[in-house]
């Protein structure tokens, strides 16, 4: 039997996983000050009125879902090279991109918000209707995209190099 797991994988750069994993540990670390804040503040009397206790309480549970989050990203990651210099869009490369009817130009990362959380860059992931439309697109290709409101829009990829976060 073959199981099938519907993990997505993450491919991040070596920089990119040390930065999570550094934030995951630090994470991990301050959990004690947390608990040891609920257990300060649960002493101060009734619960219902003690802002403190359930400031601590959201902040516990903020911190431990971005543990869980972290944990399975870095577990599913693969650290690789960034993508070839090949003009093709694809995870890891900024695209810049032209939609009809606008002369303006868009520029973003084709990656995971883990990914580009650093930049200056929009990150669209290749999960997205834009994304995936783009994925394996050559220079100078048009592709299109269905939007939310149902309409189908073209978008001309201009340029693909890879992201140097």
């Amino acid at each position: 039997m073959v199981a099938v797991s519907d993990t997505q994988v993450t491919w991040l750069t070596q920089e990119a996983f040390d930065r999570l994993k550094h934030e995951l540990d630090e994470l991990i670390e301050n959990r004690p000050v947390i608990a040891a804040r609920i257990n300060d503040s649960r002493e101060e009397g009734d619960l219902k009125e003690n802002g403190g206790y359930h400031a601590a309480r959201e902040e516990q549970g903020q911190a431990e879902a971005r543990i869980r989050h972290l944990q399975e990203l870095l577990r599913s990651a693969k650290v690789g090279e960034p993508p070839a210099n090949d003009g093709i869009a694809e995870p890891g490369m900024v695209l810049t991109v032209r939609y009809e009817g606008d002369d303006d130009e868009e520029q973003f990362l084709l990656a995971t918000r883990e990914e580009g959380a650093e930049g200056a860059l929009d990150v669209y992931s290749p999960e997205s209707p834009l994304g995936k439309a783009l994925l394996g697109a050559k220079e100078g290709e048009s592709r299109e995209y269905d939007l939310p409101n149902g309409k189908t829009q073209k978008v001309t990829l201009l340029k693909a190099v890879p992201y140097s976060g």
